[in-house]
């Protein structure tokens, strides 16, 4: 009897070891949870703030490499426009617009979650101009004074809301700081393009080429 019971033991023991065997021939177990994922992507953005006190609006479209949905690194460039109505020649009034552009950074906390905190940097540059108010709803750029358009450096730090819509489309909400260098213009007129905005954003794009597998059939 003992001697039976040895026996089917033995025959469930070799039993299980040839299920197990079969197992993993069928699969290989691997992690590649700390492989890096790779992710590009078109934004554009549009903000609202203010430069000299002066309602001002900024349009900005950037392209970037994402590294791991923890970095973000590309070019970004902005457009911007502001209702000075400064006062310059011959009692016309004057707004300021211009453009900037630079390089794009953006460390990314929170980058599983559905909801990710980012805190952008722009580093760069670009020109401001003014234009003239015929008071007749008519825009046109004044060329006759040497200081129109001065260029100025500029770094803008901000903080945003990023939500993960899918691993296609992703929608901002956030705040930003710009800090220019002076330029020099129309007397009265802003002299940097110091100021907050604040506004939101869409990129679309691949933000995951790969996706993490743990089970791979052969």
């Amino acid at each position: 009897m003992i001697h039976q019971k040895a026996i089917y033991l033995s025959i469930l023991v070799v039993m299980c070891q040839g299920l197990i065997a079969q197992n993993e021939e069928d699969y290989i177990e691997f992690n590649d949870r700390y492989n890096v994922v790779h992710g590009v992507y078109m934004g554009l953005t549009t903000h609202y703030g203010e430069i000299d006190n002066e309602n001002s609006y900024m349009m900005g479209l950037k392209a970037a490499y994402v590294a791991d949905k923890k970095l973000e690194m590309g070019l970004i460039a902005v457009i911007f426009y502001s209702e000075q109505d400064e006062f310059g020649l011959d009692a016309n009034e004057f707004d300021v617009y211009g453009g900037y552009g630079g390089l794009h950074f953006e460390p990314i906390l929170f980058r599983h979650s559905k909801f990710s905190l980012s805190f952008p940097l722009l580093i760069g540059g670009g020109t401001v101009g003014y234009g003239k108010d015929d008071f007749a709803g008519r825009d046109a750029t004044y060329a006759g004074d040497d200081k129109n358009w001065p260029t100025f450096f500029i770094a803008e730090p901000g903080v945003n809301v990023l939500f993960n819509f899918s691993r296609y489309l992703q929608l901002e909400i956030g705040g930003r700081y710009r800090l220019s260098s002076k330029f020099d213009m129309l007397p009265g007129s802003p002299v940097d393009l110091n100021g907050y905005s604040f506004g939101i954003g869409v990129k679309v794009g691949v933000f995951n080429l790969g996706r993490n597998r743990y089970k791979n059939n052969l």
